[in-house]
């Protein structure tokens, strides 16, 4: 990695602590500047402006959940033991944030009643792109007899992404120190619930390999950006 590239994945990386802990309308070029010890225009020539940085940021923190939670969880076979590893390395990752903070749901907060804006644009491409992923293996699941035959993949997701919403509010704002154990306990019996009697499509598996598309992809200007995924962003078998 030449020098300039090492010194923009380097501003990235402050800038993503900093958004993590002040938001990304708290991210300003001064504060990074101060963070980096140069001068604005030194951080201006690796980003044009600072619309631009807040975006390269929430693709940064995109990337990242893809490594820490998505890519690892395609190495279990498909179905049941795939969604469950998903959910559980996304809990894993949503205590970690406790302390840190998370940009999909502190963005949220910050632009649901914005107007259009490319920053808006990057957090609700990559959110969808995650439930998306979300829905295609729960419904992947079902095709493989892991759920019962009545199990409405949508009304489950809303369940699923409820659990790790209601984690991150009850053990970051309201400091609950059973929070985790509830979320692993509502997780459980979820799961449970949707299962077809006698299925092993709880058991984990090493089966499978970790192909896919690359999920950072730009902006689609169509409304529904997890539309524009490919069918195999989690079929791999």
């Amino acid at each position: 990695m030449r020098k300039g590239e090492q010194t923009r994945a380097a501003i990235l990386d402050a800038a993503l602590d900093l958004a993590s802990r002040d938001g990304l309308e708290g991210l300003t070029i001064g504060l990074l500047a101060e963070r980096m010890q140069m001068s604005k225009s030194g951080v201006f020539a690796h980003f044009g402006s600072r619309e631009d940085l807040q975006v390269e940021v929430v693709r940064e923190y995109h990337r990242r959940f893809e490594d820490e939670v998505f890519f690892p969880s395609l190495r279990e076979a498909r179905g049941l033991p795939r969604l469950r590893a998903m959910m559980n390395r996304w809990m894993e990752k949503r205590i970690q944030e406790v302390t840190t903070g998370c940009i999909y749901i502190s963005g949220a907060v910050e632009y649901d009643d914005r107007a259009a804006s490319a920053v808006r644009e990057q957090l609700v491409h990559s959110v969808s792109m995650w439930r998306d992923a979300l829905l295609r293996a729960i419904r992947q699941s079902k095709d493989e007899g892991h759920l019962k035959a009545d199990t409405d993949p949508q009304l489950m997701l809303f369940e699923l992404y409820s659990f790790t919403l209601g984690l991150h509010h009850d053990a970051r704002f309201l400091h609950l120190p059973e929070a985790v154990q509830l979320t692993r306990d509502a997780l459980e019996k979820t799961f449970t619930s949707y299962q077809t009697p006698g299925s092993n499509g709880g058991a984990p598996s090493s089966a499978g390999n970790s192909e896919s598309i690359s999920p950072n992809a730009s902006v689609n200007p169509d409304p529904s950006p997890a539309a524009t995924l490919t069918s195999h962003h989690t079929d791999s078998r």
